[in-house]
Parts: C-alpha cells; sequence; structure tokens
C-alpha cells in the first residue's frame, strides 16, 4: 500500500511540476508560427503568463493581411487533461457580417485528451446562446442556436432548422 501511496504522490507531483514548468509562451508562439503558414496572424497588446494559464491582451487577427477581428481578452487555461480557451469580447469586422455574428461577448472552447477528437464550443453574444461541437475525426461542425435575437436574422439564409432550433452545420 505505500509503494501505491508513493507512486501516486511522484505522478502527482510530475504533473504539477509538468504544469508549472511548460513553457507555455514557447507554445504559443510555435502556434503563431503554424497559423502563420495559413495565412492568420495574431498581433497582440501583451501576453501574461499565469501557473496554469496564458492570456492575451488586447489581440487583433489577422487573415492575409486584412484585419477580420479585435479580442479584448484570450485565457488558455490547461491542466494537460484538459484545455479550456475563454474569448471575452470579439468584435468580427463588419464586412463579414453575413457569414458570422458581428460581436460575440464571451465564448468558451473546451478540448479533453479523453476526448481528443472533440471540441466544444458555447458561445454568448448579440445573436444568443450557441452550444457547438466541433469533431476533427468527422471533419464536421454543428452550432446549436438558442435564445436568439433579432441581430440572428442577418445569419438566418446559412442556418437550418430542426427540433431542437435554427442551427449551422458544415464539413471541413
Amino acid at each position: 500500500m505505500q509503494m501505491v501511496k508513493n507512486i501516486f504522490i511522484a505522478l502527482l507531483v510530475f504533473w504539477f511540476s509538468l504544469l508549472l514548468f511548460m513553457p507555455k509562451e514557447a507554445l504559443y508562439y510555435a502556434l503563431e508560427k503554424q497559423l502563420e503558414t495559413k495565412g492568420i496572424k495574431i498581433n497582440e497588446k501583451a501576453i501574461e503568463s499565469g501557473i496554469f494559464s496564458l492570456n492575451l491582451i488586447d489581440a487583433d487577427i489577422y487573415y492575409k493581411g486584412i484585419n477580420v477581428a479585435h479580442i479584448e481578452k484570450v485565457n488558455i487555461f490547461t491542466l494537460i487533461f484538459t484545455t479550456n480557451i475563454n474569448v471575452k469580447a470579439l468584435s468580427i469586422d463588419g464586412s463579414l457580417k453575413a457569414f458570422v455574428p458581428e460581436k460575440i461577448d464571451q465564448a468558451n472552447i473546451t478540448h479533453m485528451i479523453f476526448s481528443p477528437m472533440k471540441v466544444n464550443i458555447l458561445a454568448k453574444g448579440s445573436f444568443g446562446d450557441m452550444d457547438g461541437v466541433l469533431d476533427l475525426q468527422e471533419r464536421t461542425l454543428r452550432l446549436d442556436f438558442s435564445n436568439t435575437t433579432k441581430e440572428i436574422d442577418l445569419l438566418r439564409e446559412n442556418l437550418k432548422k430542426d427540433e431542437k432550433g435554427l442551427y449551422y452545420e458544415t464539413s471541413f
């Protein structure tokens, strides 16, 4: 029993040390470099690194040199088994409002190692509430909308309706 306890404590110390000393900023810059190959550039005013998280403050998103979005704050929180990305105050360029909502107040993107091929998405904005799943294995995205407001009318031509209500579905 003592041996099991010692192994458990050693694993717990290793896990905590890995999280504590993980080069969060270096991993972020590696991600940024990967996104650049796709034509996406993130220009942030500040990066704050915490024990388990990384915060991006006042980030502008560029696609092929065109500013398409501004994010007030992004918090990336990881415990290795689960990773959460919280986005606060996402503003999309007005020229894209026929395709995506112009303002998203809060979004939460969650990935868990126990279901590595699925990413859960929750968002609230001027359009109402959204709940979605990105399936990396099937290469599909489904976004379900609820508590919708009048602003959803701009997107209605891209949405479908089922028993749950309005939804957007695509494959990539």
